[in-house]
């Protein structure tokens, strides 16, 4: 099962995806991190995330290449955290001078289609957790744009593949789809 989760800042949805694993595997899972310390005040963040996950809970940080540390660290996890794509997607793009090169927008993509590929090949439930920030203002920087984008796509992509989906507003969880659709596919 792969249950995606959308929603704005602080609507409660990384605290959703960690009671939905919880809930199905107990002490038994592999939270994924992709947030980097990159200024203090992030660094704070991070420690606060970190002491509020459960003590038995193996934690992999991995800001790039999230496929591969899932592939690497999934042995004996029942259930498969990743928080966040938002982020995730931001350090991709990060790593470019133009963000509206085809490259930079390639790059992104690989990641997302590695990553789906691989949460749809193990053998445990998979919460991706990301934000929708096509609900705010346009941004006014080029980077706001393209960033917009590239994680609109991105989302629309996991989305796509996902047997669940849910928006979180205000911390209510509304189920936007629930089951395999085949028409999807």
């Amino acid at each position: 099962m792969f249950t995606f989760i959308l929603g704005g800042a602080r609507s409660g949805k990384s605290a959703f995806a960690e009671q939905q694993a919880r809930a199905v595997a107990g002490d038994d899972v592999l939270f994924v991190a992709t947030a980097e310390a990159r200024d203090e005040e992030m660094r704070r963040r991070i420690e606060r995330h970190r002491r509020s996950r459960p003590a038995p809970w193996r934690t992999v940080e991995a800001p790039r290449r999230v496929g591969q540390a899932i592939r690497q660290h999934t042995a004996g996890a029942r259930a498969i955290v990743v928080d966040c794509l938002t982020l995730l997607v931001a350090n991709v793009l990060a790593e470019w001078d133009d963000p509206w090169a085809e490259e930079a927008a390639e790059a992104v993509r690989r990641e997302v289609e590695e990553l789906v590929a691989v949460v749809r090949a193990v053998d445990a439930h998979v919460f991706i957790v990301s934000n929708e920030v096509g609900f705010g203002l346009v941004p006014t920087s080029p980077l706001g744009r393209a960033y917009r984008d590239l994680l609109g796509e991105a989302n629309r992509h996991v989305a796509a593949a996902a047997d669940r989906v849910y928006l979180l507003i205000a911390g209510i969880p509304l189920l936007l789809r629930d089951g395999i659709d085949t028409q999807r596919r």
